[in-house]
C-alpha cells in the first residue's frame, strides 16, 4: 500500500448516481476521465483482468476460439449491413486524412462474419465458435451510473456459425450453458430473462440480469412458474374473439371538459351510465396517442398506439419496438395545429390509420380484440363515442405491444391457472441471441453443403460487459462499510494490515506475506508506517478484499486476526499457523 498508486477518498464524488460509482472511486479503482469514460486505476484493472479471465477459461473449456478485431474499423461493412445509418448518432464516426469514413466499432458482427467468409467455404469446416474480449464505443446520449453506462466500455463478443438451424440450436445452447457456469463463478445473484431481439433480429433471445435496485432494466416473473422476461420481451394474451351481432350500436355523446381518462370516467359515470349497473372504469376507454418518429435513415412517420385507459405507452417497449436509433416524442401543439382533424383529448379511430386523410399509422394493443366495445374520442371537442365495437366499427394497420406491464398482470404462460407477473430490476450483464442469416445474408456469407448446393450461414451472438460487471457485482454485494467484493474476482486474495509502529509488527507481517505469495495467494500488504490504525481498517473495508489478516496487539500473545469481509465474522490463529489456514481457505 506504501507504493500501490491508490488514493481513497472519505467524500463522495459529486457525480455519483449509484453506489457502485460512489465506492468504485473513493476505493481507488476507477477515475472519470470525461462523461461516460472512465479510467482503470490498478485496484480496479485487477477485477476487470480476473473477470476476464473467468470469461475466458470458460469460452476456451466449450471450444470457442479468442482472437482480436480492430477497434478503429472501415465504414463499407456497415454500410452493407445497413448498420452505418441505423445506428443514427449512437456511434462514433471520423475521417482519416484521406476522407475515408471510418468508425469506432460499436460491435462486431460484420467483422466476425467476414472473417469466416475470408477463410470457409465448406459445410465441413463448421460449426465454428469465435470470442474476442475488446473495448467498444458507443455515443451514448445520457452516460450514467459511472461504468454501468459508458461511451468506452469492454465487450466480449462471441458468435457462432453453424450450416443450418439444427446446428445454431446446438450451439446457442452450449454457449448458453457456459454463461450458467461463468455467472455463477461471478458470485452475485442474477437472473436468466426472455429478452426482445431488437435491432439484432434473430428467433431467440435471452439476458442475464444481475438482481439490483438500481438496475435499468425492468424485467417481471411469475409468482407460480418459472417464466421471466423483460418488460420489453413481455407478451400479452389478447381475449378470444367475440360475436359482436345484437351489441348496441355504437353513439356518441356530449362529454366536456374531459381531455384525459380520469375526466372522461368521472363524467360518463355522472351523465351516462352503463345499462349493466356496474361503474365504468378505465380501463374500458380506448386512448390513442400520438408520436412524430424520425429514423435514422432520414425517413419520419406518425404512429397513434391505441391502449387500454388504464394503461401508459412503456416507452422502452416503444424502443424496442421501433429499433435503435430511432427518435419519437408526442405530437407537438404545432403537429396538432397542422392536422385539423385530430382534436387533441378526443382523437378516436375514425381520424387514424395510414390510409385515413392524416396518414397516421393506427397499432392497436392486443387487448383491443376483436368484439371488444370502447367508449374513446368522436375526434370532436367534447365528445366521445360509447359502444365503439372493435372489427365492427374500427381496425388499425397492426398489433403493437407497447403498453406497459404491471404488477398483477396474468403471466403469459400460466396466466389461466392463477400465476401473475411482479416486478423487479436489474442490470444487463450478458444478452445472447439466435442470430439467424442477417448478417451472413448482408454480407454474403455461404458455404457448400454437403450436396455441394450454397447455403447462407446461421448465427449466433453471444455478449458479456467485463467492464459492467465490476459495477453490477459491486451492486451486488456492497454494504455500509464499502466494496466486498466475491473472491473469484477480487484484486486480492488476502489484506493484509500491519497496525502499530513496533518493528516485530512489520516483520511478522512481511514474512506472512512471504509465505502466501510463495503459495500463489494474492496479497494487499498494508505496509504503511505512519498510518494510524483506524485509517487502515476503513481503508480495508472500502477496498473490499475478502479476508483481511491484522498482525498488531495480537502478535504478543502468538496470534493475527482474520476477518471475514462480508459476514464480519473474526478469528484468532497462531502466527505460525496463520499462511497455512489462509492458504486453505483461498484454494478450498
Amino acid at each position: 500500500m506504501s507504493t500501490l498508486f491508490v488514493r481513497t477518498l472519505r467524500e463522495d464524488p459529486a457525480d455519483a448516481e449509484v453506489p457502485s460509482h460512489r465506492l468504485l472511486v473513493r476505493a481507488g479503482y476507477v477515475r472519470r476521465a470525461a462523461p461516460g469514460i472512465y479510467s482503470w486505476l490498478p485496484l480496479g484493472l485487477r477485477v476487470v483482468r480476473r473477470i476476464e479471465n473467468i470469461i475466458r477459461e470458460e469460452m476456451d473449456a466449450m471450444g470457442a476460439q479468442e482472437l482480436l478485431f480492430p477497434a478503429l474499423l472501415p465504414k463499407e461493412p456497415y454500410d452493407a449491413s445497413g448498420r452505418w445509418t441505423s445506428y443514427g448518432d449512437g456511434i462514433f464516426r471520423l475521417k482519416d486524412r484521406k476522407g475515408n469514413d471510418l468508425l469506432l466499432g460499436p460491435t462486431h458482427e460484420e467483422m466476425f462474419t467476414l472473417a469466416v467468409k475470408d477463410m470457409y467455404s465448406s459445410y465441413k469446416d463448421l460449426p465454428v465458435l469465435l470470442y474476442q474480449i475488446q473495448t467498444k464505443y458507443r455515443d451514448e446520449p445520457r452516460p450514467r451510473a459511472g461504468v454501468l453506462r459508458g461511451r468506452e466500455f469492454v465487450m466480449k463478443d462471441a458468435y457462432s456459425f453453424d450450416v443450418d438451424d439444427a446446428g445454431l440450436e446446438v450451439s446457442y445452447q452450449a454457449f448458453r450453458d457456459a454463461y450458467v457456469r461463468i455467472f455463477d463463478r461471478l458470485g452475485f445473484d442474477y437472473v436468466i430473462v426472455k429478452a426482445h431481439s431488437g435491432a439484432m433480429g434473430g428467433s431467440a433471445s435471452e439476458e442475464f440480469l444481475a438482481k439490483a435496485a438500481v438496475g435499468e432494466d425492468t424485467y417481471v416473473h411469475c409468482t407460480t412458474c418459472d417464466y421471466a422476461a423483460n418488460v420489453e420481451a413481455v407478451t400479452v394474451s389478447p381475449p378470444a374473439a367475440v360475436a359482436y351481432d345484437g351489441l348496441p350500436a355504437a353513439h356518441v355523446e356530449e362529454t366536456p371538459d374531459t381531455p384525459t381518462i380520469e375526466t372522461l370516467v368521472d363524467h360518463a359515470n355522472a351523465a351516462h351510465p352503463r345499462t349493466d349497473g356496474r361503474d365504468w372504469r378505465a380501463s374500458d376507454t380506448l386512448k390513442n396517442i400520438v408520436f412524430s418518429v424520425r429514423y435514422p435513415d432520414g425517413r419520419s412517420e406518425a404512429i397513434a398506439f391505441g391502449v387500454p385507459g388504464d394503461r401508459d405507452v412503456d416507452v422502452a417497449r416503444v424502443e424496442a419496438f421501433l429499433g435503435e436509433g430511432a427518435v419519437f416524442e408526442p405530437y407537438s401543439e404545432e403537429e396538432f395545429a397542422a392536422q385539423p382533424s385530430l382534436a387533441k383529448g378526443y382523437i378516436g379511430p375514425g381520424a387514424l390509420g395510414a390510409d385515413e386523410p392524416a396518414g397516421i399509422r393506427y397499432l392497436l394493443d392486443p387487448r383491443v380484440a376483436e368484439g371488444t366495445a370502447w367508449v374513446t374520442g368522436a375526434d370532436e371537442p367534447g365528445r366521445h363515442v360509447f359502444d365503439l365495437v372493435a372489427g365492427r366499427d374500427f381496425t388499425g394497420d397492426g398489433v403493437v405491444e407497447v403498453a406497459d406491464v404491471r404488477d398483477g398482470d396474468p403471466c403469459p404462460v400460466d396466466g389461466d391457472e392463477g400465476g401473475v407477473l411482479v416486478s423487479a430490476r436489474g442490470i444487463e450483464m450478458g444478452h445472447i441471441f439466435a442470430l439467424g442469416r442477417l448478417y451472413a445474408e448482408a454480407l454474403g456469407l455461404q458455404v457448400l453443403d454437403e450436396n455441394g448446393k450454397l447455403v447462407t450461414v446461421t448465427m449466433g451472438s453471444y455478449g458479456i460487459g467485463p467492464t459492467r460487471a465490476v459495477a453490477a457485482i459491486a451492486e451486488n454485494t456492497l454494504d455500509d462499510l464499502g466494496l466486498c467484493w466475491p473472491r473469484n474476482v477480487a484484486p486480492a486474495d488476502i489484506h493484509v494490515v500491519a497496525t502499530g509502529k513496533d518493528e516485530a509488527v512489520f516483520a511478522a507481517a512481511e514474512e506472512l506475506v512471504r509465505e502466501l505469495h510463495a503459495a500463489g495467494v494474492e496479497v494487499l500488504y498494508d505496509d504503511r508506517p505512519k498510518v494510524s490504525p483506524g485509517v487502515k481498517f476503513k481503508d480495508a473495508e472500502l477496498i473490499g478484499v475478502p479476508t483481511i489478516v491484522t498482525v498488531g496487539r495480537g502478535l504478543a500473545e502468538g496470534v493475527v486476526e482474520l476477518r471475514d469481509r462480508a459476514s464480519d465474522e473474526r478469528s484468532q490463529v497462531p502466527v505460525a499457523e496463520a499462511a497455512a489456514h489462509l492458504v486453505s481457505l483461498v484454494l478450498r
